[in-house]
């Protein structure tokens, strides 16, 4: 089966309402960064939310560091209103010359 009729079969059975998207806006969304672990890569995870969310609160962060400590991924969550928000702050993240991997 082609993967375009698989997307078909699976929007044949959804509400037409929910074909265009799963997602519903706005909600809580979870974001997982990762780099080497410097000094300031969790400043630049936190500023670049910043600049995406008004609402962002670094209290919902969580780090978490690789075996040898060479690496760190910073997951947040944030309010995400819609689609093309969370679209922009991927493409801001991945283009950071620090950061490795975007979940």
């Amino acid at each position: 089966m082609t993967e375009s009729k698989k997307t078909e079969d699976l929007n044949a059975e959804l509400p037409p309402s929910e074909t265009k998207s799963l997602m519903q806006f706005p909600m809580e969304f979870p974001i997982k960064i990762m780099g080497v672990a410097t000094e300031d890569f969790l400043d630049i995870v936190h500023g670049i939310a910043r600049e995406h969310f008004e609402d962002f609160s670094e209290e919902f962060t969580k780090t978490e560091y690789s075996r040898t400590g060479k690496y760190m991924s910073v997951t947040i969550t944030v309010n995400a209103q819609s689609k093309d928000q969370l679209d922009n702050v991927y493409r801001t993240y991945t283009s950071h010359p620090k950061v490795k991997i975007v979940l």
